[in-house]
């Protein structure tokens, strides 16, 4: 069945309609990451597919840029660093290619921020213990039912659909919510 951009953009409209009931809880989230990233702790980011471009994108505009000049900020993503990736997934298996960097760099305090749509990925499981073992700070962006990941992480938004094209839809507008929390609160502090 043709599913045309109308009938698209009328689904995406309906999820965020949805999601818009937990904007309470989008703001507490946004702002602890704000909170800890503007304190000096480095945000990783993960994610499989779709979701790894979504987790590089939100590590890109904290050591670029989002709207405005300004300092760069600690972001790093677990999906950019191909050696890593290649060998870590060689000799312990793919399931540890992000806990390993977790465990290699993560420090008490720092944030961990993965991407994805079920919540069920053997490798970001294994990363939000990893960043847990490693006292960091662990929030999930997700869709579905959460998947396990739901129970893992410090700090879950979970958006309310089965279609991974409007969760990852969602989930960029989320990420631009951090960047405009962050950009916002150096502007205000710049004076």
């Amino acid at each position: 069945m043709h599913s045309s951009f109308t009938d698209q953009c009328d689904e995406l409209v309906a999820v965020l309609q949805r999601f818009a009931a937990q904007s309470a809880a989008v703001d507490a989230f946004v702002e602890r990451i704000a909170e800890a990233v503007l304190a000096g702790q480095t945000l990783f980011t993960c994610g499989n597919g779709g979701s790894a471009a979504d987790a590089i994108h939100l590590a890109e505009e904290l050591v670029g840029r989002y709207r405005s000049d300004r300092r760069p900020l600690a972001g790093i993503c677990l999906n950019t660093d191909v050696g890593a990736l290649t060998c870590i997934a060689n000799d312990f298996g793919y399931e540890q290619v992000f806990a390993r960097q977790i465990q290699a760099l993560g420090r008490p305090g720092d944030l961990l921020v993965i991407f994805s749509t079920s919540g069920g990925s053997p490798n970001l499981l294994a990363a939000l213990h990893a960043a847990r073992e490693a006292g960091l700070i662990t929030f999930a962006l997700l869709g579905k039912d959460g998947g396990l990941a739901l129970n893992l992480a410090d700090h879950s938004l979970v958006v309310p659909s089965d279609n991974s094209a409007r969760i990852q839809e969602v989930h960029g507008l989320l990420l631009h919510a951090i960047c405009e929390e962050l950009e916002q609160r150096l502007h205000r502090a710049q004076g």
